[in-house]
Order: structure tokens, then sequence, then C-alpha cells
């Protein structure tokens, strides 16, 4: 018996990021939305925890304790008297790395993998608890859709969506730490003042509204300047596809990809072939979005 979860990445359509806490951490105001870029994981029963991986950039996941879906599955048997003796077998499709929650999908996704497999019957609230413990980017992970972050990123409010909206996004060379990100954040706001974070009531309402040209009005990401500032090319590639007609060009998260709102499938067909052609990125991928949260396929 194996169980299968389909998982999708995100996009952060605002960031917004309060001062530094005193335990390390910023709050935040960031709302979410899951887009239809997808890692499979497979659970199995094993002799012993093992995890593997295939898929672009599988040689740059850690197969070891360390890896969220392993942590997650033995967060899960701890909880529940047992041995987390399970395969897990990681489909990458999201970018490693990259500032779109791939490791967090892969937590979520095992996580409702060994609770299917080992019949434990966790509640939502069970589940989403152990995810806001993996990481503040799991719990959305778990739930998808469209949602605001607080906290961490891990108090999920869903936000109403009124439509889908369409995304190219481009794949940089290399991953970058979100920790050093949000320290380059902290350096370069030096001491000045930061508000606390709160989402911005036009990008809600265009959310609402199913509104592509005015969410690109309102989309922003405070971790932006810091990751173009360890990451300089950046800066070209978000060139490249505003001059390609994309009607918004962001840092996804921490980056180092680049995420570009758009106005329909067609046009990010035409963005996206730019982005190819101009030489700033490794990969490009076409994306829509919101999309449901971890979701098992098979079992």
């Amino acid at each position: 018996m194996s169980v299968t979860v389909r998982v999708p990445a995100k996009v952060n359509v605002q960031l917004a990021v309060g001062p530094l806490r005193p335990d390390g951490f910023h709050d935040l105001a960031n709302v979410f939305l899951a887009v239809g870029l997808y890692d499979v994981v497979t659970v199995t029963p094993a002799d012993e925890l093992r995890v593997t991986c295939s898929g672009p950039d599988a040689d740059k996941v850690p197969l070891d304790p360390s890896n969220l879906a392993a942590r997650a599955a033995l967060a899960l048997a701890a909880r529940h008297g047992r041995e987390a003796n399970v395969h897990i077998h990681i489909e990458k499709d999201i970018p490693v790395a990259g500032g779109m929650a791939g490791g967090s999908a892969d937590g979520a996704a095992a996580l409702v993998a060994c609770d299917e497999l080992w019949g434990t019957g966790a509640s939502r609230e069970d589940l989403l608890e152990i995810c806001a413990e993996l990481g503040s980017d799991v719990p959305f992970s778990l739930v998808g859709g469209t949602a605001l972050g607080r906290g961490r990123g891990e108090l999920l409010t869903p936000v109403e969506t009124g439509g889908s909206f369409w995304w190219v996004f481009a794949v940089a060379d290399g991953g970058l730490s979100t920790p050093a990100v949000y320290g380059e954040c902290d350096r370069l706001r030096g001491d000045s003042f930061v508000p606390a974070p709160d989402p911005s009531p036009a990008l809600m309402e265009a959310l609402r509204a199913g509104d592509a040209v005015a969410l690109a009005g309102a989309v922003s990401n405070d971790l932006q300047a810091a990751a173009v500032s360890l990451r300089p090319s950046l800066a070209e590639t978000l060139t490249a596809g505003t001059e390609a007609g994309a009607l918004a060009a962001m840092v996804s998260g921490s980056g180092p990809t680049t995420a570009f709102l758009v106005s329909d499938e067609a046009e990010a067909e035409k963005v996206a072939e730019a982005l190819r052609a101009s030489g700033t990125c490794r990969a490009v991928r076409v994306a829509a979005g919101p999309v449901p949260g971890a979701t098992i396929t098979v079992g």
C-alpha cells in the first residue's frame, strides 16, 4: 500500500515584513496564492525512514532527517507513539530554494500522506499545528487557495478570490537562503522605523474582484530589495519580464525565482518566450492560481 499526495507551489502577492522580533523572527502580513506547479510525494511502508527524490534539481534536496518531509513523518509518528518507518519519495517540479515553498510543500504533503497511510485520523487542526511547528510556510501548503498569513505566516485566514490569475516564473541559477535574505532586509533597513505589517486593502479588493490589472498595481514584497542586493542579476530578469509586457514583476518570496503577473494564458506564453530568449534565467514556467493545497491522489 502507498499514498500519493500532490501539493502546489506558492507565490506571495504581498509580503509585508515587520520589525525583527526578540525571537529572531518577523511579524508578517503574508498574502499567499497557491499556483499550479506541483511536487508529488508518495509514502510507502518501509523498515526505516528513508527519503528519495527525482526531478529537476533533485541533487539539491537533502535526503536526511533535516528534510521537511522526513520531519513531518517523524512529528506525526511521535504524536501517535509509533515509528516513522516509511519510504518518502518526492517528485520535484517546484523550484528548489526558489522562494516558492517547495520544501514546505513536501512537508505538508508527507504529513497528509502519512496520516492517511497510518490511519491516525488527525484533525485538520492537529495537522495545521504540526505544520506550524515545521515551518512558517508549511500550513499554507496544506491549505492552498489564497490566504493571509499573520504571525510568522503560519496563522492563516482564507482570502476570497474572484477568479484565476496567470503567472510566469523565471527560475534563477542556484538558490537563496531565506534567513540570509531576512538578514539582508534588516541590514538595509538599519535603524529606520518599521511599521507593523498589514494587508493592503487595494490588494484584497483586487483578489476579490479577480482583477489582474488592479492586483498588479497592489502587489509588493518587502524582501525584494534584499534578494536583489544579494543577487543583483535578478534586476535584469525583472526588467526583461516587464519589457515583455508583464503587468507586474516581483521576486517570489525570498527569491531567487521571479514572478510575473500577466492578463491571461496567451500573454503568459508570450512573456515566457521573451524571458527564455533573454538569457537572464535558467528556466521559465507558466502557472495559474489559486489552486487547492495538499491533495491525496492515490491512497
